[in-house]
């Protein structure tokens, strides 16, 4: 009998920690995060309530990331074993 799995790409993953730690960065609230992102208030809290890696569905989790690589951060490490954030502070930047 085989089981399927499916993965997530793992570029496409972020941790609830990391998008706090970018949050604090960027001095955003959340929904500050919520507006840039395209996603709602209470998203961006439950992402940042769960534990490592939120689940997420129809890309939302994507969005948020996006949002937050387009406002300067860089998300370095792997999200469930050494998650980091740093800034790449440019003119062009939004934030």
């Amino acid at each position: 009998m085989c089981t399927k799995i499916v993965l997530k790409k793992r570029e496409s993953m972020i941790s609830s920690c990391q998008i706090r730690g970018a949050r604090g960065l960027l001095k955003i609230s959340a929904s500050d995060l919520a507006e840039l992102a395209g996603v709602t208030w209470k998203t961006v809290q439950r992402f940042e309530a769960s534990s490592g890696v939120p689940p997420s569905r129809s890309g939302t989790l994507e969005r948020v990331k996006a949002a937050l690589e387009g406002a300067g951060i860089e998300f370095i490490g792997d999200p469930v074993t050494s998650p980091g954030v740093r800034l790449r502070r440019q003119e062009n930047f939004p934030v």
